[in-house]
Formats: C-alpha cells, structure tokens, sequence
C-alpha cells in the first residue's frame, strides 16, 4: 500500500489524505461523539420527567399534611376561562406543541384536539384538570396517528368545567 501511494502524483496523495481525514472525523463521530451525545439528550428529557414529578409529589405530600385523609382532592373553584386553564396546563406539562386547536364550546367548555400526543402524557393531563380545575371530559375520541408510533394518538376531547 505504500508503495500504491508512493506512486502517486502529490495532488492525488493530498486527495487520499484529505479524504482519509474525513474518514476518520466521520469514525470518530459516528462511533464516540454520537452515541454520547444522544445519551445526554436521554438523560436531559429524564431530569425534566423526574422534576415534573417532584412537583406532582410535594403537591401530594402538601395535600396529605393538611389532613384530607379521604384521600379524594377537592378542585379549586377556578374563575379563569376553560381556554385559559387548558392553554396553562398544556404549557406546563409540554404538550402544547402537540395540541392542533383549541376552541371555545359553551361558556364552561373547550373544545380541544391533539396529534401525536403520548397517551399516557395525555392521561396525566387530564387527571390534573379534574383534581386542580374539576374540569372532566364530556365527550372524546382517539385514533392512531399518521405516524403510527407506539403509545402516539390524534385526540379529539370536549371538556367541561363542573361548577
């Protein structure tokens, strides 16, 4: 092989070595720098989880100290608007980039449509609407998405607010 470069004329082995230097840089990421760099991105989306359910606990705790052992959680009497409330909780559980549209459906209700959301993500959601904003689902429906993903829906939920 080296008698091969040898041979060549000096733009040729500047060539050879020009691209045997973006083999290399290619290798070194694709092999080193990549899956490391995806694992920091895993471990930041896992610190973002984790944060967000240590905020869901101290809620809890807080709602166990006061001594509500029935162990059911009264909702708040919410004065904000039903667009307001949903438009809220969906920013604070990262799932407004998932919501389509959103509309007005009566003077309590709202109207709300979803691609590609996680399910569970989803579920979550609406769990704290009823506990924090006695918001519930009146009507609904789900599909699986374009995509196809696992765990991935298009939603379609009507939410009213009991008053």
């Amino acid at each position: 092989m080296k008698d091969w470069f040898d041979s060549l004329n000096q733009r040729e082995r500047q060539f050879v070595l020009g691209g045997a230097v973006i083999v290399a840089i290619s290798l070194i990421y694709g092999l080193a720098w990549a899956p490391f760099d995806k694992q920091y991105k895993e471990l930041e989306a896992n610190i973002v989880r984790l944060e967000r359910a240590i905020v869901d606990l101290r809620s809890i705790r807080v709602i166990l100290k006061s001594g509500n052992s029935s162990g059911s959680v009264l909702a708040p009497q919410n004065q904000q608007s039903p667009i307001i409330i949903v438009d809220q909780t969906l920013r604070s559980r990262g799932l407004d980039r998932y919501r389509k549209r959103s509309q007005p459906s009566g003077s309590n209700g709202i109207r709300v449509e979803f691609e590609n959301v996680a399910f569970d993500e989803l579920v979550i959601w609406l769990g704290d609407l009823v506990e924090q904003h006695a918001m519930h689902v009146q009507n609904g429906s789900f599909s699986v998405g374009v995509q196809a993903t696992p765990g991935r829906i298009n939603a379609s939920l009507t939410l009213e607010r009991v008053l």
